[in-house]
């Protein structure tokens, strides 16, 4: 028999519990920003009631305690019994809490002056990045925030969040130090290809092609495996230079630009190619995608930069291998077909009609003239096209920066006004103060 003293130290304690449960607020009651930095009405739907769920369900469950503590029902259980059910509901709340500071991190950036709007901004050249024509999978909701650090990381939709529940919306650190130029499209949509390369599973399809060609055995088998190995990565600086074209590898190099020593710091047990031959990859799936001179030129200009001569023997060797193979793996890789591409070419899927060269290149002359065409074009497009202009040497940095803040302000307002309307309050409707109330 339990005592009562024991019983009701439980109890308060559920009590104290649920109490602290109903300071957790929705971030629409206590995110300061403006509303052109907010994040999207999906974006914000998804989060609220993902928490709300949680919320809901741990307060059902605190109440269902409490009663079942005082009922002659629990009297039976020991005092340690009925400690190991209560630590359970503690464990969740904690849970929550996580789920809570991981969103509430990303929020509360948008409070920053300016930062805020070009985050939204993102949000919306993200969003466009991950939808291909045709409808091949529906898109989470996606949001951007900004980290120390030299690299960018993605926390992907539909995957565990502290406590096992799934995320629901997809949530991108992009660099700092790379805000605001070209190469920050580079970085955001390399981690948007990521959950695009996922819900299209062409890790899985992909990687079984490249395991028949490691299966023929021969010199070549530890080039097949090691892309192989580094798959996921590759395909997703694939997706960016599918909406980007050189200026994706452009922004590759910025972030690999490192000593000589980490560039050729070869890895066989990562997820990551060496910086070297990452971005030699990302030139030949280039020029496989937008055929044009500007790709052996600035493949002389990497070479320039890396050289190889002074490597270890056995490391140029590994390279001549790699290299190799890179026309015949970009050739793969663009022309993959699975199910879930619905047995088109993996290629076919992006808009490199638009991004070849030539292409970017008029637009911009046409821009130039006739700049209100600009704003109507699609945000990963004008990104393509600037960065096109800026391998050209038809725009300085500063110019860069000047039309890129521009654009990304603009993204957030145009949101803003559709996400105002949808938001207009109406008479007597009721407040809500916790995601519990």
């Amino acid at each position: 028999m339990r005592r009562a003293a024991d019983t009701q130290f439980l109890v308060n304690e559920a009590l104290a519990l649920f109490s602290r449960l109903q300071t957790v607020r929705s971030f629409t009651l206590n995110m300061p920003m403006v509303l052109a930095a907010a994040v999207s009405a999906p974006a914000q739907t998804a989060i609220n009631g993902h928490l709300a769920h949680i919320a809901f369900d741990l307060r059902r469950r605190l109440k269902d305690f409490i009663r079942w503590m005082r009922a002659e029902e629990s009297q039976n259980l020991s005092t340690a019994e009925a400690q190991a059910k209560f630590v359970l509901l503690k464990l969740r709340f904690n849970n929550l809490l996580d789920q809570v500071d991981i969103f509430a991190d990303v929020l509360s950036q948008r409070g920053e002056h300016g930062t805020g709007t070009w985050l939204a901004g993102l949000d919306v050249l993200a969003e466009d990045a991950l939808c291909l024509p045709g409808n091949y999978f529906d898109p989470p909701p996606l949001i951007c925030f900004v980290e120390r650090g030299h690299g960018a990381a993605i926390r992907r939709a539909r995957t565990r969040l502290p406590g096992g529940d799934d995320n629901p919306v997809g949530v991108i650190q992009i660099p700092r130090e790379r805000m605001v130029g070209s190469g920050i499209a580079s970085s955001l949509i390399h981690e948007v290809g990521h959950q695009g390369s996922e819900l299209l599973e062409l890790t899985k399809t992909i990687r079984a092609e490249l395991d028949q060609q490691a299966a023929k055995g021969g010199p070549e088998q530890i080039g097949w495996l090691l892309l192989n190995r580094w798959l996921n990565e590759i395909l997703s600086d694939f997706w960016a230079l599918g909406h980007l074209g050189i200026g994706a590898t452009y922004g590759l190099m910025s972030v690999v630009s490192l000593p000589s020593y980490f560039v050729f710091r070869i890895g066989t047990d990562g997820p990551h190619p060496f910086p070297w031959i990452r971005v030699r990859l990302s030139l030949a799936l280039g020029e496989a995608l937008y055929p044009h001179p500007q790709w052996a030129a600035l493949t002389r200009q990497w070479g320039d930069l890396y050289p190889t001569t002074g490597l270890t023997a056995s490391k140029q060797r590994l390279i001549e291998l790699l290299v190799t193979l890179l026309p015949r793996f970009a050739q793969l890789v663009l022309n993959h077909r699975s199910k879930a591409l619905r047995d088109q070419r993996l290629a076919d899927l992006f808009p490199a009609a638009e991004r070849q060269p030539a292409q970017l290149q008029a637009l911009f002359r046409q821009w130039q003239q006739q700049p209100e065409l600009r704003e109507a074009a699609a945000p990963s497009l004008v990104f393509a096209v600037i960065g096109q202009a800026k391998a050209d040497g038809m725009l300085t940095a500063p110019q860069e920066y000047q039309l890129l803040t521009r654009q990304l302000t603009r993204w957030a307002l145009n949101r803003a006004r559709t996400y105002g309307q949808s938001r207009a309050p109406r008479l007597g409707a009721p407040s809500s103060h916790s995601l519990t109330s």
